[in-house]
């Protein structure tokens, strides 16, 4: 079976310039795209709609129905131009080192975007700027022992963890600044509401964690969990990388 390339995704490869017959138009995919970034970015993700975009670039709705025939297909190409490309690998790099660039340079993109994480995921990577963040996080990973199934799944897992701290953070960010405090304030006022209401002895692991003061203080680095957290999966990966190299003959599934 013959997957057809829907029109919208296509114009954005350059495989279709025009979304039609007829005279040449005033508008063009890329302009709806950026209106579309702009909603986003000023009024939140909640208030894009064709209407609203078309609004924005002083259209008619039903004008950008020749170039996005659905409102996904705008979200979807509306991450891709807000992305934009992956970082370039400085020479001599090595993996490790890349994939920590790779998931740094991901999370600041996200950051500046935060509208982004509230799109959901409804294909793999297939815009422009997607499938290079793809083929770039493969290209760290071309020199090491793992198999391109498993470089895959690396780039899948990081690419999670980076996205999932990244609405994390965000959540916490929006739910702070609607209490008139920072992410910080609020994480001290856990640690204070959550030593009023455990009783070491029903929750004996909390009292131990909060017995050692660490929720009375704020993080050294905003990040501090998530580095620690991809230092973590990326010690697994290296693990296996080391084992494949040296020859060893040890499981590598769990």
């Amino acid at each position: 079976m013959d997957t057809e390339l829907p029109q919208s995704l296509a114009a954005a490869w350059g495989i279709r310039t025009r979304p039609g017959k007829g005279p040449k138009p005033g508008l063009t995919l890329d302009r709806i795209v950026q209106a579309g970034v702009r909603v986003a970015a000023t009024e939140g993700l909640g208030a894009v709609s064709m209407g609203r975009v078309a609004a924005e670039l002083g259209a008619a709705t039903m004008s950008l129905y020749r170039y996005v025939t659905a409102k996904n297909e705008l979200l979807d190409l509306m991450v891709d131009a807000a992305i934009g490309p992956p970082p370039a690998a400085p020479p001599g790099e090595g993996w490790r080192e890349g994939m920590l660039r790779f998931a740094r340079t991901h999370l600041a993109a996200l950051r500046r975007h935060p509208w982004i994480v509230r799109v959901p995921i409804t294909t793999p990577p297939l815009t422009p700027q997607q499938v290079a963040w793809m083929d770039h996080g493969l290209e760290v990973l071309a020199h090491t022992s793992l198999s391109e199934a498993e470089k895959l799944s690396t780039i899948m897992t990081i690419s999670g963890i980076t996205r999932n701290w990244a609405l994390l953070t965000a959540d916490i960010t929006a739910a702070a600044q609607a209490s008139g405090t920072t992410p910080d304030e609020a994480m001290l006022t856990y640690g204070q509401l959550l030593g009023k209401v455990v009783d070491p002895l029903r929750f004996p692991a909390i009292g131990r964690l909060l017995a050692t003061g660490i929720l009375d203080m704020p993080d050294e680095t905003p990040d501090t969990d998530f580095e620690f957290g991809l230092a973590r999966v990326l010690d697994g990966i290296a693990a296996l990388v080391d084992r494949r190299e040296h020859g060893t003959h040890a499981p590598d599934g769990p």
